[in-house]
């Protein structure tokens, strides 16, 4: 195990010491500024993004009310078993309370396809702020390859908005792995 442990560290360093060598080779060969966007600024002055937010929040509401109606639907059967069933006979109780239990389950199903992952909010999100995106990242590329920027960062998030694609040492990195295998 401490032959391992000793192995595995000695690869690792290896590794850090190749993308440090590269990452800096890379870095310091390369002329050119670093800038940054402010995207939740682009999303309140873009009209486009406003827009898109509009017709989302029309859909989110027209979801919700749809799923408002099948609770509203859950609450009246639930309703109805608790003020009758003293009065009903087992079959008839069981028929109310079979029906009340299909009623949950859907309103679970409709919940989950909507809402839930990949769910249609997701989906109508993304087809909403594609177009949008392409369009900024357009721009992103024009202004980095026009002013000669080598990354572009999100302040928001810290991410990466635009990077030269000659900055990136994924294949490097990955054929150095490819040796030690």
């Amino acid at each position: 195990m401490k032959g391992k442990i000793s192995r595995f560290s000695v690869i690792l360093v290896f590794l850090t010491g190749i993308f440090f060598c590269l990452w800096t080779t890379s870095t310091f060969s390369q002329e050119g500024k670093i800038g940054y966007i402010d995207s939740i600024r682009l999303r309140a002055e873009f009209k486009e993004f406003a827009d898109a937010q509009a017709k989302f929040d029309t859909d989110v509401k027209t979801w919700q009310d749809e799923i408002a109606k099948t609770d509203a639907v859950i609450d009246s059967i639930q309703d109805d078993l608790d003020k009758t069933s003293l009065m009903l006979s087992d079959a008839k109780k069981k028929e109310k309370e079979d029906n009340l239990e299909s009623k949950k389950q859907e309103y679970q199903r409709l919940t989950t396809e909507i809402f839930g992952p990949g769910g249609r909010a997701e989906r109508r999100n993304a087809e909403l702020t594609k177009p949008i995106l392409d369009k900024i990242n357009q721009v992103l590329e024009k202004i980095a390859t026009e002013d000669n920027f080598i990354m572009i960062f999100d302040s928001v998030n810290a991410n990466i908005a635009y990077a030269k694609k000659t900055l990136d040492l994924t294949d490097q990195v990955l054929e150095e792995l490819k040796k030690l295998q």
